[in-house]
């Protein structure tokens, strides 16, 4: 449905042939619709994504097992990660294996709307609300109804949103701004962040409520420098769509320029790599991609450990790990693991998930 259908609507006609009732359900239907249709143009300019979750390291393979565990659930799924690894397509390939996958997944960037607008843009409001409000506006709870609702850099919400949010989350409603009406909705939750959000919890600067109500399942998307076999496989993938963006028959990537690929520590991760592969295909001039192009970045060995050293992630399974040995799996409890690390019980399971640690 086009975007500009609405104002070729005959309001008045509308309301004096069904009445007002009527006509503001049929009006509301059109501006459903609408949305939706914006939404899903939307996911289609975006994905560019190669199909889906690609890569051969183990890390990669743990997290595409936690989306199968998860997705079916209606269990929501906190997804914590560095910018650019993929954690919208990581909650994009969560969406399309569940049972909602025939209704919208609907993006909020929560980092990209104004302090002002938030509530609005959440969950819409109604004519007059505020100065500029001049008709009513269907908000991103409403349009997710019956689908998914993808809460982006959710670590940027304001606390007083914050208090909302939680409730829509808790009561499954809310309200349009300028409205007392609660509206129903079935929504399943999917957030992310690239903040270390227990942390933001323990700072006062996010709801520890909140992070417990949206961290039933934690996902933790590793940052491209601790999964490097995974580059030439997302490289050859990625090569076609390039191809048709630049307008070249094809592409090819050399062995020596996925070694030297290898070598770069990656802070942009996988979107730092797809820039570089298309900044690099635009320069070469015959579409074949080789050491020598000066796109690629000048490699850089990656730091190594010390001897006896090990990384923090690394000690952190190693402690728990005894820890649940010493109490025989237990995490709840006076005896519990959790008391004696003296953590939240929900915090020692998302550590568990993200380090691999099941119950001895």
């Amino acid at each position: 449905m086009s975007d500009d259908l609405l104002p070729f609507l005959d309001t008045e006609r509308l309301t004096a042939e069904l009445g007002s009732e009527r006509a503001n359900q049929l009006l509301n239907a059109v501006r459903r619709l609408e949305a939706e249709n914006r939404s899903l143009q939307d996911e289609l300019a975006e994905n560019v994504d190669c199909g889906g979750i690609v890569g051969r390291s183990e890390a990669t393979r743990r997290v595409l097992e936690q989306i199968d565990q998860v997705a079916a659930t209606e269990a929501s799924v906190l997804i914590e990660g560095e910018t650019g690894t993929g954690k919208e397509l990581v909650a994009r390939t969560i969406h399309q294996r569940s049972r909602r996958h025939d209704r919208p997944m609907v993006k909020v960037n929560c980092g990209a709307i104004s302090a002002g607008l938030v509530e609005s843009e959440l969950f819409g409001h109604e004519k007059g609300a505020f100065t500029g409000a001049s008709e009513r506006r269907i908000g991103r709870f409403e349009l997710a109804d019956g689908g998914t609702l993808f809460l982006d850099e959710i670590g940027e919400l304001p606390l007083d949103t914050q208090v909302k949010l939680l409730r829509a989350l808790q009561e499954q409603e809310f309200e349009r701004v300028g409205s007392s009406r609660a509206i129903q909705v079935d929504i399943r939750w999917l957030a992310a962040t690239n903040r270390h959000l227990e942390a933001e919890v323990q700072a006062g600067r996010f709801r520890a409520d909140l992070f417990y109500r949206l961290n039933v399942f934690p996902i933790h998307v590793p940052p491209l420098r601790e999964r490097t076999e995974d580059i030439a496989v997302i490289g050859q993938c990625a090569l076609p769509h390039i191809a048709r963006n630049i307008g070249k028959e094809s592409l090819t990537l050399t062995d020596s320029a996925i070694e030297r690929l290898t070598g770069h520590a990656w802070p942009g991760n996988v979107r730092e790599l797809l820039n570089v592969l298309e900044r690099a295909a635009i320069l070469s001039a015959d579409g074949r991609i080789d050491e020598l192009n000066p796109a690629l970045p000048i490699p850089r060995a990656l730091p190594q450990k010390p001897d006896g050293l090990t990384t923090l992630d690394e000690v952190d399974r190693r402690h728990i790990r005894r820890v649940l040995e010493h109490t025989e799996g237990q995490i709840d409890g006076a005896a519990g693991a959790a008391k004696i690390l003296g953590i939240h019980p929900n915090t020692l399971r998302s550590r568990m998930i993200k380090l691999g640690i099941s119950r001895p």
